[in-house]
């Protein structure tokens, strides 16, 4: 059944157990989320965790594991892949239960669009792009309440690199309010350094885990953060930098069968708290397979070039399936 946003409250969601959310407004769904879920124990689990082992879902789904009486599950990066298990899923007796499906662009064609659009147990929700006025309002009463002094012009600059998402618009926003704390003057050249960060913490975290094979660690990073399509190009590029740095580390490894020394060693000088993780990068991954994952990383940037719209998908499969193989032969 679908509903729409502003109809959204608790005698709506009050009367199903499957709730799906699509879309590309991540920022919008999350406050979605955030109301339905305030107060509730959830867990959070990515799809693929689901379908590769279907039957500990399901007993978490149909078990008293937490300690009161409703349970929220969300299934982030959902795709139609998930849709018979769902399908399955509604047919057993889940009443203190509640599973958010969390899903990025469906096209109408889509089996899981499809399946909550008609069946009136189900609630479908679209979160499309905010309007540039409802982005410029948020923006407006933002920096009215933290008292930032800062110009039209600037402000429509911050808004208009925010594609449509109030998300980056806030953690933009943010970036301000604490450059302002020191009392220093908001120009469009600070503007155009903070907003434009050359990487992303929570990216370069997720690439340095994959690196090391931390697989608990990808999930746990995927799972608390919401990349959208235009952030697959950055993982990729990142990844690929720091491929080339771990194929020159590994590389003098191999020649050397000291890992301290080729710590200690490396130029640029690696930093103290970058040096463990790097440690267990070096002995996963041997020059052949790192060559290999370079190779295999400009195919892969084509093919999410190609499909924007899964791009996100298409990029978690990718990093999944690397901290699960065997790369150290």
């Amino acid at each position: 059944m679908i509903e729409k946003i502003f109809n959204l409250n608790n005698d709506v969601v009050n009367k199903t157990n499957f709730i799906l959310f699509y879309g590309n407004n991540e920022g919008l769904k999350n406050q979605e989320i955030s109301k339905i879920t305030k107060n509730h124990n959830i867990l959070k689990l990515d799809e693929n965790e689901i379908l590769n082992n279907k039957d500990s879902f399901f007993e978490n789904i149909l078990s008293g594991s937490f300690f009161e009486k409703e349970k929220f599950f969300i299934i982030k990066r959902a795709t139609d892949r998930i849709t018979k298990i769902i399908d399955e899923l509604s047919l057993k007796n889940i009443d203190d239960s509640v599973v958010i499906i969390d899903s990025g662009i469906l096209e109408k064609k889509s089996k899981l669009r499809s399946l909550f659009e008609k069946d009136k147990k189900f609630i479908c929700v679209a979160f499309y792009p905010d309007t540039e006025q409802t982005l410029s309002k948020l923006a407006y009463n933002f920096l009215k309440e933290k008292k930032i002094s800062i110009s039209p012009a600037n402000t429509n600059l911050i808004i208009n690199k925010c594609n449509g998402d109030r998300e980056h618009l806030l953690n933009e926003l943010k970036k301000l309010e604490y450059f302002s704390k020191n009392g220093k003057r908001i120009s469009s050249e600070n503007i155009a350094k903070l907003t434009n960060l050359a990487e992303n913490h929570s990216i370069s975290e997720l690439i340095d885990n994959c690196l090391a094979k931390n697989k608990k660690k990808i999930i746990s990073i995927l799972n608390e953060n919401n990349f959208s399509n235009e952030d697959c190009v950055l993982i990729i590029r990142t990844l690929l930098n720091k491929s080339k740095k771990l194929l020159k580390l590994s590389s003098e490894y191999k020649n050397s069968q000291n890992i301290n020394l080729t710590i200690s060693s490396a130029k640029p000088p690696i930093f103290w708290k970058d040096k463990e993780i790097t440690k267990q990068q070096i002995l996963k991954w041997t020059p052949e397979n790192i060559k290999k994952l370079i190779y295999k990383l400009s195919e892969v940037e084509l093919i999410i070039k190609k499909n924007i719209n899964i791009s996100i998908n298409l990029i978690t499969n990718f990093i999944l399936e690397q901290s699960s193989s065997n790369t150290n032969n």
